[in-house]
Order: structure tokens, then sequence, then C-alpha cells
């Protein structure tokens, strides 16, 4: 009898991390394309996209406004999104802004992306806030990479640039850290820092396609 009682416990327990498993939220796992680094356009985007779940990525934050300036029209930015959501990953519509001049593009509200990111810390913290307020209107997820480790700002996501060992004490709950290839020397440092991050924050951002295809990581 205690051998089916200990078999029943062990199958119950089983049973409970199944279930748990399947419904605890995935992590997001996402990589930065940066256009000053690396132009990807409609030609190759679907080269990105496969790179990217190649590599276990399951969100793109993908740099679309640069300074003022807006990469691409409507029906480029729905392509970009349709072929992400084919893939089976998230797109963010990165937004890089480098004055509080820059307006904010709210064109690309709506066009379906899973949510957009504000790159600010070039900004004042009020300016950082006025924009945050504005992507209100975007009815989706807001995001936030910021180099100011003790940032009070409250987007959905929070990503902390936490590249090189010099930053894991910033890396915690309630955050997704980041990995800088550029801050890495070799595809084993570059997967330390990464495991690190993913399992010691609630994510890990990688910065960036561009870095990831030179390093050959």
């Amino acid at each position: 009898m205690a051998v089916y009682i200990g078999a029943a416990v062990i199958l119950v327990i089983a049973l409970v991390f199944l279930f748990q498993s399947q419904n605890s939220p995935t992590k997001p796992i996402i990589m930065y394309v940066d256009q000053g680094n690396g132009l990807v356009n409609e030609s190759n985007f679907g080269t990105m996209l496969g790179f990217a779940s190649s590599h276990s990525f399951n969100t793109v934050f993908f740099q679309v406004y640069r300074e003022g300036a807006l990469l691409f029209d409507g029906n480029e930015l729905s392509y970009f999104v349709n072929q992400s959501h084919a893939e089976g990953l998230k797109i963010f519509f990165a937004l890089y802004f480098t004055n509080s001049s820059q307006p904010m593009p709210s064109v690309i509200f709506g066009l379906g992306e899973d949510g957009i990111s504000l790159d600010v810390s070039a900004l004042s913290l009020s300016t950082q806030e006025a924009l945050l307020a504005d992507l209100a209107l975007c009815h989706c997820q807001t995001a936030v990479t910021t180099t100011d480790m003790n940032s009070p700002l409250g987007p959905d996501l929070l990503i902390l640039e936490t590249y090189g060992p010099a930053y894991q004490q910033y890396i915690r709950p309630g955050i997704i850290a980041s990995v800088g290839v550029f801050a890495t020397s070799s595809v084993t440092e570059y997967q330390s820092q990464f495991q690190y991050a993913l399992a010691n924050s609630d994510g890990v951002m990688v910065f960036d396609y561009a870095g990831l295809l030179r390093s050959g990581y």
C-alpha cells in the first residue's frame, strides 16, 4: 500500500509541476534591431526574423524611428507586423529619441504591433515621462530601454541596459536585463551573461542584431 501511496504522491507532484510549467508566462527574449548599426528593411526582414527564431528569441524590438525621422511608411510597417506574427514572433516598434523637440510619431499607433518601445536615455526624466504618457493612445504594451539603473518609470516592460559584468548588480526581478554583444569578447562570455540575465530578471534583451551577425554568435 505504501508503494502505491508513494507513486500517487509522485504523480500528483509531477502533474502540478506540469500544470505550473504550462501556465507560467514566457519571459520576453528580445532581439533589438538598431537601424544605425545595420539597415533592415523589406528586402532582408525575413532573414532577420529567421535568425531571431533560430536563436530562440520570441520578441523583436524593431527600430522604426530615429532622431525625429520615421524610417518606414504605414504599408511597410504593417508588412513587418504581419511577417513577424506569421513567424510566431512579437514585434515592438522601437523609437529612438535624442532631444525633446522630436515629436511622437503617433501615425504608427494601431498598426497591429504588439508594443512600442522608447529609447529615451538622452532625455530629461520629465520628457521621458511625457513621452511614455503619450503611448497611452497606442492601446498596446509599452516598453522603455534605459541606462538609468534607478529609473522610476513604470512601462509594461522596463529594460535596464545592464551591459557587461559591472552592471550585473542591477539585474533583479521586476525589470528586464540586457546583454550587449559589444560588451562581450567570446560566445562563452555572451552565453554566460545571457543566462544570468534571463535567470535573474523578468527577461532579457540583446543589443543588437547587427552585432550578433558580426560576432558570429
